[in-house]
């Protein structure tokens, strides 16, 4: 008797336990979320509350604006993430392809460069939930590997706004010209696109949005009883909810690099500049989240600049000095911080390269040469990263107005805790002609 009841209790005991596991993974027989999936179960419906928020930025943007777009989308992500406990919201971090600046073509392809190339995606994890594209198409169901989204959204400027001046939030589905359409039907409810250079991703449907606004005004497109992945193309027309906020100050300290190009940077900061993270007050804790506020940062006895040039020369010709004048400026400040070492992170050509140095023969100059282990793995994107890294670190920095390139490299130094003196400064275009970029100070 007492055998029976047990069995009959283990029979209702693994009834209710299989009907709570069916109705949580809608009849999925797996439980176990990373590992493979049973060809008799549906990924898609396995991960049932899984939401996934993917975006694009227009393909002549550059790096460092990338980098801007995506603590928009990250501030936006962590929002709907407080805000929603019925979904699990996801950002899938695109993959990085060429761009103008990356031009060292004997390196081979430099397109669909993971995020952890550059990034430590455990420290971006620590903000807001990411997930690299290929960890999303092993996660996101398909049919034969090939993967459909359910929805793209083309965003796109109101021009017509720009030609009055008068702005207002709009979020306005369009009808898609050929102009703005990247993307072609294939057939009912399938379209192809770019796609980040993925031949095997499709999308159900692509509409045109005519928007102007902060990113968080895109929370009504995301509509998670109907879509489990939304993308958003030309993320870069959406604003920050507020620039230079707490929040977005986090984001920026979650986006950690990857430590190999720490390390590579620090051993040339120690072999060729002197500069150590002890000696320069500059020692950071490993976890971003246990950074302190502080102003007291000396940094290596080094002047650091970014001079840019090339695009510059033909885009920024108000602004940008000649390498002359670009040389007295440095000169003149080492001098008056007793200096003889100068970093300089530029995308000069070699002959004014050389120019520089012939003004400047009575100091040390000094830029990063990558071997061909660090160009090859880490790409013109990663060698970026080292230069930006070491002018991070110097006692002073000279950077080049309106450029991304030195607004990260400021951003780097405020997180350090720099006296803001020795961060925000610039090249002048001549004595007479000299702009500055506000100061946007950290916010802890």
């Amino acid at each position: 008797m007492l055998n029976l009841f047990l069995r009959l209790l283990c029979l209702i005991l693994f009834s209710i336990n299989f009907t709570q596991t069916t109705i949580e993974n809608e009849f999925c027989e797996k439980a176990d979320q990373y590992k493979q999936i049973d060809k008799k179960c549906s990924i898609r419906s396995h991960y049932s509350q899984n939401r996934y928020v993917l975006y694009d930025v227009n393909p002549p943007e550059g790096f460092n604006l990338r980098r801007d777009v995506y603590i928009r989308v990250a501030v936006f992500i962590k929002n709907l993430v407080k805000q929603d406990n019925e979904f699990k919201w996801k950002l899938v971090l695109p993959p990085w392809g060429n761009l103008y600046h990356w031009q060292s073509k004997h390196i081979g392809s430099q397109t669909q460069l993971p995020w952890n190339t550059f990034f430590d995606i455990a420290s971006l994890q620590k903000y807001v939930p990411v997930i690299e594209m290929y960890q999303f198409l092993q996660e996101y169901s398909s049919d034969n590997k090939q993967t459909q989204l359910d929805i793209v959204y083309i965003l796109q400027n109101d021009e017509e706004m720009f030609k009055t001046g008068k702005f207002e939030d709009k979020n306005e589905i369009v009808k898609c010209t050929d102009k703005s359409l990247w993307y072609s039907k294939l057939e009912s409810n399938k379209y192809n696109g770019y796609f980040w250079g993925y031949h095997n991703i499709t999308s159900k449907d692509v509409k045109c949005v005519k928007f102007h606004g902060i990113m968080s005004n895109l929370q009504k497109n995301l509509r998670p009883k109907i879509y489990s992945s939304v993308v958003f193309d030309h993320m870069e027309i959406a604003l920050h909810n507020v620039y230079g906020s707490q929040e977005y100050w986090r984001a920026r300290r979650s986006m950690r690099y990857n430590s190999e190009l720490y390390n590579i940077a620090n051993k040339y900061r120690r072999d060729f500049l002197n500069s150590t993270d002890k000696d320069d007050g500059t020692e950071r804790p490993n976890d971003w989240s246990k950074e302190k506020n502080r102003r007291n940062a000396i940094g290596g006895p080094y002047l650091s600049v970014h001079l840019r040039r090339r695009d510059f020369l033909i885009g920024h010709t108000s602004t940008v000095p000649t390498i002359r004048s670009a040389a007295s400026q440095m000169k003149k400040k080492m001098n008056e911080l007793g200096l003889k070492l100068l970093f300089v992170a530029t995308d000069a050509t070699e002959e004014e390269f050389k120019e520089l140095e012939k003004y400047l023969f009575n100091h040390t100059v000094l830029r990063f040469i990558p071997s061909d282990y660090i160009l090859n793995k880490f790409k013109d994107g990663g060698v970026a990263i080292i230069d930006q890294i070491i002018c991070s670190y110097a006692r002073y920095f000279l950077g080049t107005y309106g450029s991304t390139f030195t607004f990260r490299i400021q951003e780097d130094r405020e997180i350090i805790g720099f006296p803001t003196k020795t961060t925000f400064n610039n090249f002048c275009r001549n004595n007479k002609q000299c702009n500055s970029n506000e100061q946007w100070e950290i916010v802890w």
